[in-house]
């Protein structure tokens, strides 16, 4: 089991983009997907020529990932039954 430290954005982000104490880490970008409305962030860090950016999914469980949850079953269309 993940402890509580790995659930957070902080985390994820230092564990990914692995920010120095030079390079600086900005929020570029954050929001609700159209689909789900479920929350991101997009997180950039440039050191001289070297640039990165990744985008951080909050999942229903409360963990941020890179990548982003599945889509939930009860909100999608279903078939209709023909008559």
């Amino acid at each position: 089991m993940k402890s509580t430290n790995e659930r957070s954005l902080r985390y994820q982000v230092e564990k990914w983009l692995a920010p120095g104490s030079a390079a600086p880490i900005h929020v570029t970008e954050f929001s609700r997907t159209r689909s789900g409305r479920r929350r991101y962030v997009c997180v950039s860090t440039s050191q001289g020529a070297d640039s990165r950016a990744l985008f951080f999914f909050r999942h229903d469980d409360g963990f941020w990932c890179v990548f982003p949850p599945a889509p939930d079953s009860a909100r999608m269309p279903g078939r209709r039954l023909a008559a």
